[in-house]
């Protein structure tokens, strides 16, 4: 008798024991190259299958040395990739070949096979339970996430929301053995078990679903070393544990919306969309969700999707065919996704972005450039602010034509963008278009110094497009200002007839006045450059190279000073051997020392 094992029998070990109890004992078993390449691809991914195939074969080997099997491998090694579908037609052809039995436990080969005329052999799967993962070991109420590496104790995160801890947990470092052996345990059983499922499968990383974990297992070259990285909500809520639960709650409820829920990383923004997300469903709202990997706790009703064919669009494609009433998109972080966002919101579906973002109003900021200023408030109407597990902030988001704060002439007012605080109505910032650029005034602590600071930043700009040489501005109304420039530079910005700061005047709706530094100086008795500083101080002439701003310090070489901008402490440094210091352009340090130089401001070494 010869028999043509394929790869779900070698994996399940059936050969071996059925030769063991007589059944197939004196038979020859044709073991395909194509099997064993399968086989040794799956052990060198980590996984337990490949293993346990490769230790089957080991078995027939043995039982070929006690004369109680023949053993022979046939066929050729695949020179490429191809489908198991590929695979499972090889093996039949040589089963047709050798007229041998295919022996198999994976039943659609097995129809296939008999489609075709050939014996089959087939058994029923050999399935194990499974109940839990061995990392679970690591994890108590308190625990957020548990990260495992070679060569380092392991560690969690743990505590309350808010206030996580990272800390070690075990004295023993792990091995690469031991780390082998929970990967492989857990992308076994996520493959057995019915909550569980492979989100990604790359060279170096793969992300698993298995019940409420999502565990990250990267391998070299891709990371340093072997490193799993499990993460778990560690609290479920209801939206009525938050704060201004019930104005939410008619917020969403009255009609589809745009809602960013935005936070810090850990702050509990997935644990809010969760309970958002559960809200309507009980509502009797169809809510689906778009995840990358899926790791909303949510119950069944809801239709966790993840990227079709690698791309999200393509899953708001099928989505918008669908026609959920709202998507929760957990996460929107690239150019994509914020395009993939307002394009199922434009079309009328009600969208629920989670965004990671250190204040409220950064998260709507990320929609500048992205999509069409005057759409904003269509895309996003709410945001929603998470920090340390509660609501901490809640925008309305709407836009109205008015004249921004701050400014006065009429032919100014355009379309603003008002960030209005949702407990009291209050703004708190405009967005508009200021001279061709888009800017976020607040105004919640004095309107004007916004706007003021956007109109000289707005000036400044306008004439050192102009100007070759320094340019200070200074503000003298909400409508007016004075521009200083050096010299040289005077007839280039006014134009000739005043026909070129008319111009820039008209754009930006501020009288400007333009004058040259040797005129301010003189009204105002000069910049005091060569006068001193606090006690022990000395002023000093900076030179600015190519590549660094070099402050002479001379006698001072080792000694640790302070250097000051009119008295301003800006940075602390110490005086090389031959008495000077050297700081590299490009650095926040060098661009604030060089603004000080253009604006004329006396600088000092104490």
């Amino acid at each position: 008798m010869e028999l043509v094992p394929d790869t779900s029998v070698v994996v399940d070990g059936r050969v071996s024991a059925h030769v063991e109890d007589g059944e197939f004992a004196g038979a020859t078993v044709l073991v395909p190259e194509t099997v064993v390449s399968e086989l040794e691809g799956q052990a060198n991914k980590g996984r337990e299958t490949g293993w346990d195939g490769l230790s089957e074969l080991q078995r027939l080997l043995d039982l070929q040395e006690d004369n109680r099997v023949t053993v022979e491998y046939v066929g050729e090694r695949p020179s490429g990739p191809g489908s198991g579908a590929d695979m499972d037609a090889v093996i039949r052809e040589l089963a047709v070949d050798r007229d041998a039995t295919l022996v198999t436990s994976d039943e659609v080969q097995a129809e296939t096979a008999r489609s075709k005329g050939i014996e089959v052999v087939a058994f029923e799967p050999e399935t194990r339970e499974v109940t839990g993962i061995d990392i679970e070991r690591y994890f108590d109420d308190t625990t957020m996430s548990v990260h495992l590496k070679t060569g380092v104790e392991p560690m969690a995160k743990r505590g309350d929301v808010g206030s996580m801890a990272y800390q070690r947990i075990d004295d023993e470092v792990l091995s690469e053995t031991a780390l082998n052996e929970y990967a492989t345990d857990i992308v076994e059983s996520s493959r057995l078990h019915p909550d569980g499922f492979v989100e990604l499968d790359e060279p170096g990383m793969t992300i698993v679903q298995f019940r409420e974990y999502r565990i990250a297992v990267a391998r070299p070259p891709f990371s340093d070393g072997i490193e799993i990285t499990a993460v778990r909500p560690i609290v479920k809520t209801s939206l009525a544990e938050y704060d201004n639960a019930d104005e939410l709650k008619s917020r969403l409820s009255e009609r589809q919306r745009g809602v960013l829920i935005a936070g810090s990383p850990g702050a509990g923004k997935s644990t809010f969309a969760q309970a958002v997300a559960e809200y309507l469903q009980d509502e009797g709202v169809v809510v689906k969700t778009m995840e990358k990997p899926r790791d909303l706790q949510v119950g069944p009703e809801i239709t966790q999707y993840t990227e079709l064919g690698g791309q999200m669009e393509k899953t708001a494609d099928s989505l918008l065919m669908v026609r959920p009433d709202y998507t929760i998109y957990d996460e929107v972080r690239k150019t994509d996704d914020f395009e993939v966002f307002a394009d199922m919101r434009l079309a009328g579906v009600g969208m629920i972005g989670v965004v990671h973002a250190t204040r409220a109003i950064d998260s709507l900021q990320r929609l500048i450039g992205r999509v069409e200023l005057g759409l904003i408030p269509q895309v996003v109407d709410t945001v929603v602010f998470i920090e340390a597990g509660e609501v901490a902030k809640v925008y309305d988001v709407s836009t109205e034509v008015k004249l921004p704060e701050g400014l006065q002439e009429a032919d100014l007012a355009r379309p603003v963008i008002m960030v209005r605080d949702f407990d009291t109505g209050q703004p708190e910032y405009e967005i508009y278009t200021f001279n061709r650029q888009v800017v976020t005034v607040p105004i919640d602590e004095g309107s004007d110094s916004g706007v003021e600071q956007v109109a000289k930043q707005e000036i400044e700009r306008e004439i050192r497009s102009i100007a070759r040489g320094h340019v200070e501005v200074e503000l003298q109304g909400p409508n007016t200002a004075i521009v200083w420039v050096e010299e040289q530079d005077i007839s280039a910005v006014i134009g000739k007839g005043g026909g070129r700061i008319s111009e820039v005047e008209d754009r930006l709706g501020i009288d400007i006045d333009v004058r040259t530094h040797e005129d301010r100086e003189t009204s105002t008795g000069g910049q005091g450059s060569s006068g001193e500083g606090t006690t022990g101080d000395r002023t000093v002439t900076p030179e600015v190279t190519s590549q660094h701003v070099v402050i002479p310090v001379d006698g001072a070489g080792g000694e640790t000073v302070e250097i000051r901008a009119d008295n301003e402490y800006l940075f602390t440094a110490t005086v090389s051997r031959g008495g000077e210091i050297q700081v590299s352009r490009g650095s926040a340090i060098a661009d604030e020392l060089e603004k000080a130089i253009d604006h004329n401001r006396a600088i000092t070494v104490s």
